[in-house]
């Protein structure tokens, strides 16, 4: 089944803009909360602000966007970017996204992936993929209770502040009628 849960009620209420270079120090701010004090993102130094021009680069031409709270603060962001680099895979993309931990469990994790999907199906794309970290049960349990099926696991490829993962691929079908093996 390739169907999403039905959005929680947001006790907020958030407005969605194109992530842009004005977004370059929220948006790290809270990709580094999640290096330093969690298995989310899979760096182990928190990345300088340069790194965000190369963020911006990964997602040229693909869904990316910030969200906001009513008083204006990044809330959180969603991306997608290509799978691979050879056309042969043009079809497909990675999702990415980060909240701020007091938005989490809010509804906004589902909003910005009802905003990557409809992005992703207005580019022509058929599938989305989420990397997720073993360690990472909450994205892990996000994900399968949004349409997002486990479609491959890397055993032991991660090692993170001395504690080894998995690397567990999730797969969205844009098109569910596509989903079948194909040969």
């Amino acid at each position: 089944m390739n169907t999403p849960s039905p959005a929680l009620e947001s006790t907020a209420s958030y407005t969605f803009a194109p992530l842009s270079p004005a977004d370059r120090e929220p948006v790290l701010a809270i990709f580094n909360h999640y290096i330093a004090n969690s298995m989310a993102a899979y760096a182990e130094q928190e990345l300088p602000p340069e790194a965000f021009d190369g963020v911006l680069k990964m997602c040229a031409g693909y869904p990316a966007v910030a969200a906001r709270d009513e008083t204006g603060n990044l809330a959180g962001f969603a991306m997608l970017r290509p799978f691979h680099p050879l056309p042969t895979f043009s079809g497909t993309a990675e999702i990415t996204y980060f909240l701020q931990p007091e938005a989490t469990g809010r509804g906004l994790g589902r909003l910005l992936l009802d905003q990557m999907i409809t992005g992703a199906r207005e580019k022509g794309l058929r599938t989305l993929l989420a990397s997720i970290s073993s360690l990472n049960e909450g994205s892990l349990r996000f994900h399968l209770r949004n349409g997002f099926e486990e479609c491959g696991r890397l055993r032991r490829v991660g090692l993170k502040q001395g504690r080894e993962f998995d690397i567990i691929y999730c797969q969205f079908m844009l098109n569910p009628e596509d989903s079948g093996p194909h040969t």
